[in-house]
């Protein structure tokens, strides 16, 4: 059992984190900026964007290990945020105050929007280009490499976790999975686009197994956080309306898609694999989950 500080906790992927890791009987830690999560003894509601508070957290909570999973991620915002320059600092406080109060391992959570999207579509840690072309992806790569930097030379292992298209309970109304079945479950049209993306979509609870299994390997070096299979957006779309007896309701080619958005964008995940990683849902049971959750909130 190790004492773990998860920052971002009450978050999408955060609170399915948590929940793992006291299932696997670790002191958890929480940090939840200005929501709280149930269940969890151990959890402090802060800024960590105002200077001194990582410092201030670590020195409280003295954690073994870190999962940092905290960075502004509000739908249609946190593409060109401001905010995105604060959690480098705040990122790089973090790793300095953890490794000063005997911190021992760290995950931190990066992005596939570090990677040059106008390749193959197939990224691969060490061999796709990381040339980001936006805010928010320039930011998680300069995270990465200081925290890279930070590492060698400290002799600390920290590992990258790149996460790619999660979907399930908790997500922001504004993404695909939730913004479909929101208008198909009230009655209403889902405006989409012509579908033809391929993506890699993975159920937030393998993403959050995902991080848990790199912290309890005590992985180092970058991961893509992904299910190595291209998935037609329409597909998923259809699926799911098909699951309401709604495909009447869908209009394809309703929202012109943005000139940078690739035709294919999956991750590699053969080093994941590596490390004893499996995912528990494919495609459809992933989606009957992500379905069953919001029929109760929509």
């Amino acid at each position: 059992m190790a004492r773990v500080l998860v920052t971002g906790a009450s978050g999408f992927v955060g609170r399915q984190v948590v929940e793992q890791l006291q299932a696997a009987e670790h002191e958890v830690h929480a940090a939840c900026g200005q929501q709280s999560l149930d269940g969890v003894a151990n959890q402090y509601r802060m800024d960590l964007l105002e200077p001194g508070a990582p410092a201030a957290l670590i020195a409280r909570v003295r954690p073994h290990c870190l999962l940092h999973l905290a960075w502004c991620a509000k739908p249609g915002v946190y593409w060109t945020s401001p905010d995105n320059l604060g959690w480098v600092r705040a990122s790089l406080e973090l790793l300095e105050a953890f490794q000063r109060h005997g911190g021992e391992h760290a995950v931190l959570v990066g992005s596939c929007a570090e990677y040059d999207w106008s390749g193959e579509g197939i990224c691969r840690e060490y061999e796709t280009p990381l040339q980001p072309a936006t805010p928010y992806g320039r930011c998680k790569n300069a995270t990465r490499e200081l925290a890279e930097l930070f590492g060698q030379l400290h002799g600390m292992p920290i590992a990258w976790a790149r996460i790619f298209h999660a979907y399930g309970p908790y997500e922001a109304q504004g993404r695909l999975v939730p913004a479909v079945l929101g208008a198909l479950l009230k009655g209403e049209p889902a405006r989409c686009s012509h579908g033809e993306q391929l993506r890699d979509l993975l159920h937030v609870t393998d993403v959050a197994a995902a991080l848990v299994q790199l912290l309890q390997v005590r992985a180092d070096g970058s991961f893509n956080i992904g299910g190595g299979q291209p998935i037609r957006l329409r597909e998923v779309i259809e699926y799911l309306a098909r699951q309401l007896d709604a495909e009447h309701l869908l209009q394809f080619g309703a929202i012109p898609v943005a000139a940078n958005d690739p035709p294919l964008l999956i991750a590699d995940n053969q080093r994941l694999l590596a490390t004893g990683w499996k995912p528990r849902f494919d495609l459809y049971s992933g989606l009957d989950d992500a379905l069953a959750w919001w029929r109760g909130r929509i």
